[in-house]
């Protein structure tokens, strides 16, 4: 009863929200839907231009889909092995395009087909052509030794797409703050390990992958940028074998 009032609600703050911004000048290129405005949205810093109210993507989510249209093969034959760590529900569409060769993992979410630990991932090696995990790894306590994993899982031509917040000069952690409170502090928020500093890249090198850092103006023109509103996406690690 609970997750059917749930439900409901979502299903009438969507309407809200669309008809209240309703019109053009903004275009999300996942679900291909224009508004007056993208919502606000944002947890430590609030960003006013975040959210499509149509499918709940994100900057970076809007990023990464252009991403792979324009720069990957992922969504044309042959099919791909790709592993989704954490998937997000405006993600779907990227599970439609790949089709049974994507796998979504997370630790405790229902609604994916394995659950493991990313610091221990129970696949074979070289298992998967395409590794994407987003705003996931600031959450995980041993972030290198998950990255060692990825690696480890990915085919030798394949590759991998990281995503965290980069939200200090360089990366902060200190595993002795348990407190929520004073993980917020520290970190932003209370499921936070760290914040990542641009050093992210030595972390990735660490793992064994060769990195290239991609932003907005590599895959969309000043236009589109603003368009798409892909300003605050930050950056997508591209780590390959």
């Amino acid at each position: 009863m609970l997750r059917q009032l749930k439900a409901l609600v979502r299903v009438a703050r969507n309407f809200v929200y669309q008809n209240a911004y309703r019109g053009t000048g903004r275009r999300c290129p996942i679900c291909g839907h224009e508004t007056r405005r993208f919502r606000p949205f944002g947890v430590e810093y609030k960003r006013e231009q975040a959210m499509c109210v149509h499918c709940g993507a994100l900057e970076r989510h809007r990023l990464v889909w252009l991403f792979l249209e324009r720069r990957t093969d992922l969504f044309t034959p042959p099919p791909k092995r790709m592993l989704h760590i954490a998937p997000e529900p405006c993600e779907s569409r990227i599970r439609d395009r790949v089709g049974a060769g994507h796998v979504s993992a997370d630790l405790s979410d229902p609604n994916v087909d394995v659950h493991f630990d990313a610091m221990s991932i129970p696949y074979a090696d070289a298992s998967f052509d395409v590794v994407y995990c987003s705003h996931v790894l600031e959450h995980v306590p041993d972030d290198r030794r998950a990255l060692r994993e990825f690696r480890r899982v990915l085919a030798p031509r394949g590759y991998a797409l990281f995503l965290v917040p980069i939200s200090a000069p360089e990366t902060f952690e200190d595993p002795t703050i348990v407190d929520p409170r004073d993980r917020v502090l520290a970190f932003g928020q209370d499921d936070h390990m760290r914040r990542y500093g641009p050093d992210f890249v030595d972390r990735l090198l660490e793992a064994g992958f060769h990195v290239q850092v991609v932003r907005d103006r590599d895959v969309a023109n000043a236009a589109e940028i603003a368009l798409m509103g892909l300003d605050g996406a930050g950056e997508i690690f591209l780590a390959t074998p």
